[in-house]
């Protein structure tokens, strides 16, 4: 699927870890796990709300489409 998680990027730039995430959105880190790597098959709308209100960014600064020409280059 050409939908790349940049769940690690935005963790990076706010300088926040991943277990802190998961205590401030309530999920568990493998869960959080599971989505930054991209091997989630859905995320719930009021999941990803949470995780935009504690990184105070938008959903698309976590979400991106890459057409599948793209997406296969980035996935090798």
């Amino acid at each position: 699927m050409p939908i790349v998680v940049n769940l690690d990027v935005m963790l990076a730039k706010r300088k926040m870890s991943l277990t802190e995430l998961s205590e401030k959105v309530d999920i568990t880190i493998a869960n959080l796990s599971i989505l930054k790597s991209g091997k989630a098959k859905a995320i719930r709308f009021s999941t990803l709300e949470e995780i935009c209100k504690v990184l105070e960014c938008q959903p698309g600064d976590i979400l991106e489409y890459l057409n599948p020409k793209d997406y296969k280059k980035l996935m090798g």
